[in-house]
């Protein structure tokens, strides 16, 4: 009573004047100091009663209560000296505790998985094992360690069956590697399931599809779920948006509106991410306007970076500074980032400079930063500015994350670098993308150099760009895929303006559909053209 109060020490005061707690009494303490976020008191409570002779009060209850209140706490050490005290009582193997135990240690980001994994392998695994497990390298981004799990999991038997959370686990996993062939499979798990429905796979669904090239597939998904909640709609508006189709997001939007559904904070990140992507300034204005005046929504650092990017890219470069200006809440670098890749597009130097100062007090060590000005003042011809960028990231000691490309093709990820050789069909590759490039240059395809940002001749910067890891990856995918099938990259780099010009010659000359998902968004080669019009 007293921790439903919110009185909790009351509580304890209560408890002290037990004689003889049981495991009743000690859950019910530690459960209410949690409930009250007095997480270091209920790890407390239950270490004190271990270490007492009162051992024997301590049950699979407190165990759960003490690894639910280990979950919340950035220290990874914690979770470790409990492991050691529930092996001390005998619920090491307890299948409900270690389970907990999984989800503590994932709690703690990527080091604590490995700990996590070394438990989940010495246990006796049930269907809740197995989806905390994959869940876990789904969340933290190991999305080939949770398909090959789930794979492991359909294979075991012993009665074990994935269900809905194990699906949207592996979903997300698919999602994150764009392996669209992969996703496809579990969809057809789902459908045997009869769980396209269900609200937390079918936004599965929607987020796979949509991160993987399909969104016309990810609409047919959203349209089958029974009753969709607001992550559904706004699954379905970012992903709308997240390949250029801006007007289709808008339309989602009303479509929710009309639903009943008030949108909320994040249904706003989607609608005006979507307006930025297709260059919608009036309407990304509207809404902007609307989110605060209308439903009541104070902007969040997330709204004011879409709305940054918008005005940035569709020029108007010093309202978009005038917004920052104005914010009531601290500029993050991912909105100065934003400002700085306008000032890029519309060269403008002096405001670059203004924005890079401002990022490198936030972040110092980012080389996306200093890649950004050297390649502005590269546009600029300002050559003795770009070494002087090349020799402080030098000096800093500052690493450039290499740009690569990569392609699904039966079931296997192939990943390819800039002028990369160490492919086992390399001579193919590099053989039939020279024969490529011939056929692209009769069609009137012309190398741009400007996108080579070093101060190297014509003929030097044209070598250059033709192995960049875009142009390697479609010519794997032409020589070894079924012909007439969409061929899709993933790049981990914003993709260059020559070959963005390239793929839609590309298509031209084959006839193929290409779908490339780069840093930023979709673009969908077909017929010579892309789906975001050449706005990116």
């Amino acid at each position: 009573m007293y921790h439903h109060c919110s009185r909790p020490m009351d509580a304890r005061r209560a408890f002290d004047e037990i004689p003889d707690p049981n495991p009743v009494t000690v859950t019910a303490m530690a459960s209410g100091y949690l409930r009250n976020n007095l997480v270091y008191h209920s790890l407390d409570l239950f270490r004190a009663m271990i270490t007492s002779v009162s051992v024997s009060v301590v049950d699979e209850a407190a165990a759960l209560v003490a690894f639910s209140a280990s979950a919340r706490l950035p220290d990874r050490g914690v979770t470790a000296s409990l492991h050691a005290l529930i092996a001390k009582i005998g619920l090491e193997r307890n299948a409900g505790v270690v389970n907990t135990m999984l989800d503590s240690y994932a709690k703690g980001g990527h080091h604590d998985l490995e700990a996590a994994r070394k438990v989940f392998d010495t246990m006796e695994r049930d269907v809740v094992s197995w989806n905390s497990m994959i869940a876990l390298y789904a969340q933290n981004g190991m999305s080939a360690e949770a398909i090959g799990l789930y794979s492991e999991m359909l294979n075991v038997g012993g009665g074990i069956r994935c269900n809905a959370v194990v699906l949207s686990a592996v979903l997300l996993a698919c999602a994150h590697a764009g392996t669209i062939q992969t996703g496809k499979r579990v969809h057809n798990q789902v459908v045997r399931m009869g769980l396209e429905e269900n609200v937390y796979v079918g936004t599965s669904l929607v987020d796979m599809y949509s991160k993987c090239g399909r969104v016309e597939m990810a609409n047919k998904a959203f349209r089958k779920i029974k009753e969709k909640n607001i992550l559904s709609w706004s699954a379905m508006i970012t992903g709308y948006g997240m390949h250029g189709h801006g007007q289709e997001a808008l339309e989602v939007f009303a479509e929710m509106k009309r639903s009943g559904l008030r949108p909320n904070y994040i249904t706003f990140i989607s609608v005006l991410a979507a307006c930025s992507h297709a260059g919608l300034l009036d309407e990304g204005r509207h809404w902007y306007s609307a989110m605060k005046q209308e439903f009541g929504i104070e902007p969040g650092v997330e709204h004011y970076g879409c709305m940054v990017d918008l005005l940035g890219r569709a020029g108007c470069l010093d309202e978009a500074y005038g917004l920052i200006k104005e914010m009531k809440v601290k500029p993050d670098a991912a909105l100065w980032g934003a400002l700085l890749s306008s000032c890029r597009i519309h060269k403008n130097v002096e405001l670059a400079e203004i924005c890079v100062k401002r990022l490198f007090e936030l972040d110092a060590t980012n080389s996306g930063y200093y890649v950004l000005l050297s390649n502005i003042y590269a546009d600029a011809g300002m050559w003795k500015d770009v070494e002087r960028i090349r020799l402080l990231v030098k000096t800093r000691g500052i690493e450039k994350p290499p740009g690569y490309s990569s392609v699904e093709l039966k079931g296997k990820t192939h990943l390819f670098y800039v002028g990369d050789k160490s492919h086992p069909q390399h001579k193919e590759i590099y053989s039939y993308l020279e024969k490529l490039l011939e056929r692209m240059q009769e069609a009137g395809y012309v190398p741009n150099t400007g996108s080579v940002l070093h101060d190297l001749d014509e003929e030097e910067k044209e070598s250059a760009l033709r192995i960049h890891s875009e142009k390697l990856a479609v010519a794997f995918a032409l020589i070894n895929s079924v012909p007439g099938s969409v061929i899709h990259i993933i790049k981990n780099l914003r993709v260059c303006s020559d070959c963005h010009t390239a793929m839609k010659f590309i298509t031209k000359i084959t006839g193929r559909e290409i779908i490339i998902r780069d840093l930023q968004r979709f673009h969908r080669f077909k017929d010579g053209l892309c789906s975001c019009r050449d706005y990116w």
